[in-house]
C-alpha cells in the first residue's frame, strides 16, 4: 500500500492531518470512533526498518482507545517507530523530534488493583472499566528531542526545549524548560543554554 492511498484511509477514519505529510512506511493508526487523531503540517512518521538507521523495531503506531480520547502533533514533528497511544490525551508540541521505538503512553493498559485486572481478564466487563485502569494527560512541549527506546508515562509533562535521554522511563512534571532528563526513572541532569 502506497502513502497516497493511506493517507486517504486515515482521512475516512477521520484523523485529520496538515500539509506536507510524509510517510516512510505505513504506520498502524487508529481512531477510535468520537475520540480524534490532529497531526500538523510537515511531520514526518517513519514506520519502515531502514527509515531510520537507529534500527526500528515496529511501524509507528498512533492509537485513540476511547471515545473522547485525543492526539495532537504539532507542526514539523518527527516520529520514528514510537507508540503513541492514547485513552484520554497526549499532546506534542511543534518541531519535536520523538526517536527511534519510543513509547507514549497515557495509560497503564491494565489495572494496577489485583481484584479489577481479575475482573477484566474474566470478562466481566461493566460500564465503568475505563475507569479502573489509570489514565492521566500527556504534555510534549515544543522543541523537544525524546531519545531512542525512551518510555513516556502517564502525566508527564515536559517543558518546551527538553531532551530526553535514550531509555530513560519518564514519569512525573519537568516545568522548567531547556533540561535533559535521563535515568529509571528519570530526572534532570542538566540545564542547557536557552
Amino acid at each position: 500500500m502506497n502513502s497516497n492511498w493511506f493517507k486517504l484511509i486515515m482521512r475516512a477514519t477521520k484523523v485529520k492531518y496538515g500539509k506536507d505529510l510524509l510517510l516512510k512506511g505505513i504506520p498502524v493508526i487508529f481512531n477510535k470512533s468520537g475520540a480524534k487523531i490532529v497531526i500538523g503540517d510537515g511531520v514526518s512518521i517513519k514506520s519502515s526498518f531502514l527509515s531510520n538507521l537507529i534500527g526500528l523495531y515496529q511501524r509507528t503506531i498512533i492509537v485513540t482507545r476511547t471515545p473522547g480520547a485525543q492526539i495532537i502533533i504539532g507542526n514539523n514533528v518527527g516520529i520514528s517507530g514510537a507508540t503513541i497511544y492514547a485513552r484520554k490525551s497526549i499532546t506534542i508540541g511543534d518541531n519535536t523530534a520523538i526517536g527511534g521505538n519510543t513509547k507514549i503512553i497515557d495509560n497503564d493498559f491494565h489495572p494496577i488493583e489485583l481484584e479489577a485486572r481479575n475482573k477484566l481478564a474474566a470478562g466481566k466487563k461493566g460500564p465503568d472499566d475505563n475507569e479502573l485502569i489509570g489514565t492521566r494527560p500527556i504534555k510534549i512541549g515544543k522543541n523537544c528531542f525524546i531519545g531512542c527506546n525512551s518510555i513516556i508515562l502517564k502525566g508527564t509533562v515536559l517543558a518546551d526545549g527538553c531532551v530526553v535521554g535514550a531509555g530513560a522511563v519518564v514519569s512525573g512534571k519537568f516545568e522548567e524548560k531547556n533540561c535533559v532528563i535521563a535515568g529509571n526513572p528519570a530526572r534532570v541532569i542538566k540545564k542547557l543554554k536557552g
